[in-house]
């Protein structure tokens, strides 16, 4: 691992049990040395953009609860994250709502019956809006990471999608992949 690097295993952030219910963002980055925080910025009922309703197989147009988070490394921005639930799961539990949810959102989903057992994911390199450049102090000219992660259930019902938006200074994705 390199120096001031930390690294984030997305399987982490698929299983309720992970880290023992800590908040896994905090617990990675102080494994690396260093301080995770995020902040909420809002929450509640939002029409779905068009790739996440796609993501989550609801309508074109059609209402999802969002998480709009930055997160925070050692008190910089690192990470801006827009978590996006189908409303018949989230409407009405703490995941439309801005305050913590005690053992994460991965745990409560598990509780309320949906556990995410599988994901897809997509990395691409871009340029940031001016709004992202701005919330997350980039030079101009630097471009940012874009991860989209999608959840599925067990019975393969997407429950959770994800877009991530961070500097890819500092950062190291790692995919553990097991076949068989």
């Amino acid at each position: 691992m390199g120096e001031n690097e930390v690294v984030s295993a997305s399987a982490d952030y698929l299983a309720a049990s992970a880290w023992g219910g800590a908040d896994v963002w905090g617990a990675e980055t102080a494994a690396a040395g260093r301080r995770g925080t995020q902040k909420i910025v809002r929450a509640g009922e939002v029409v779905a953009p068009d790739r996440v309703a796609d993501l989550l197989a609801v309508e074109r147009g059609g209402l999802v609860v969002e998480r709009r988070r930055i997160m925070y490394l050692d008190g910089e921005p690192c990470e801006l994250t827009d978590t996006y639930y189908p409303l018949g799961i989230a409407r009405g539990t703490g995941l439309a709502g801005t305050a913590m949810i005690r053992g994460g959102a991965v745990r409560l989903l598990a509780d309320l019956g949906y556990a995410g057992v599988r994901a897809q994911e997509d990395v691409v390199a871009r340029m940031p809006s001016e709004s992202e450049r701005a919330s997350l102090s980039l030079a101009v000219g630097e471009p940012v990471l874009e991860l989209t992660r999608l959840t599925l259930s067990a019975d393969d019902l997407p429950v959770q999608a994800d877009v991530m938006v961070m500097s890819p200074r500092g950062q190291r994705l790692r995919y553990e992949i097991r076949i068989g």
